[in-house]
């Protein structure tokens, strides 16, 4: 991973009181799937859990490895709809703090302080999620020298290592698409990539879909561009209601790169620079 924990704890470590203000109640950061478009962020996170459950084919008799848990959310969503065992990873100390003392998640549900490349499980899994975190697999600069295939490959390699045959993997990563023509506009795109999630890069479908073989095959895939711009539009509305508590407790300057940094975003979907990718996985 490209990514260190330095960086996942810049990247996610301001507070998690900070965050609690503008995500949803159960603390996803990422995209929510709306239908109708007039879900609540917290009913469209919840129908983004069940699209990707279903994915991963999970039941209550199965183990189930969450790669890149954040604060546990798709765990705690898991822990209504049963798995035998859920276990996730994360590299962000407050994202492990929260999940493990605020969620209430149950005894057979844990998550670990751990690097996804080191991590050796005692038993191999029934089933995978893993929910835009692959974002921290490439840096700008290896896929400026052509690594990238190579690098989501090694992944989805590692990925296959933790899972039994035949095992479904329930996965969702940002995608990065068309180049903005404006300096202030690549400037934004960058500051974001530097600044918010220094070490990461989101990448392209394309390159995802040539990296998942021969470890798995894609049964299934669904995109979700407007999803994420109504996500990020949501983040923003409930970041700006808070701008006064924002500046009161973390200074004028979180406020400000936040919200430079969710305004690119919703632009971004807008414009097509972005967009967001959920697959359905089965290992070869």
């Amino acid at each position: 991973m490209t990514s260190t924990q330095a960086e996942i704890d810049l990247s996610y470590s301001v507070s998690n009181d900070f965050f609690q203000l503008w995500l949803d109640e159960n603390m996803h950061y990422t995209s929510a799937s709306y239908f109708s478009g007039t879900e609540s962020l917290e009913e469209a996170q919840i129908a983004k859990c069940k699209i990707l459950y279903e994915y991963a084919e999970m039941t209550p008799e199965k183990r189930v490895l969450d790669i890149g848990c954040g604060w546990g959310s798709n765990l705690l969503y898991n822990a209504t709809r049963g798995v035998k065992v859920a276990h996730g990873i994360t590299l962000s100390t407050a994202q492990r703090e929260w999940a493990a003392t605020k969620m209430g998640l149950p005894a057979a549900y844990e998550v670990k302080l751990q690097d996804f490349w080191t991590y050796e499980p005692t038993e191999k899994y029934d089933a995978l999620q893993s929910i835009e975190m692959v974002d921290h697999v490439v840096s700008p600069e290896q896929a400026n020298e052509g690594k990238a295939v190579d690098l989501y490959r090694n992944y989805f390699k590692r990925c296959a290592d933790l899972a039994k045959p035949g095992a479904y993997f329930g996965f969702q990563a940002i995608l990065r698409d068309r180049v903005p023509r404006t300096r202030q506009d690549l400037a934004d795109l960058k500051f974001t990539a530097d600044v918010i999630f220094p070490g990461g890069l989101n990448p392209r479908l394309e390159e995802l879909i040539m990296a998942i073989r021969p470890y798995w095959e894609c049964v299934e895939m669904r995109t979700q561009r407007e999803s994420y711009g109504k996500t990020t539009g949501e983040w923003l509305r409930r970041l700006l209601a808070n701008e006064s508590t924002i500046r009161a407790k973390w200074g004028d300057q979180v406020f400000v790169d936040y919200e430079r940094y969710l305004r690119t975003c919703v632009k971004a979907f807008d414009s097509h620079w972005s967009s967001d990718v959920q697959m359905k996985l089965r290992r070869c």
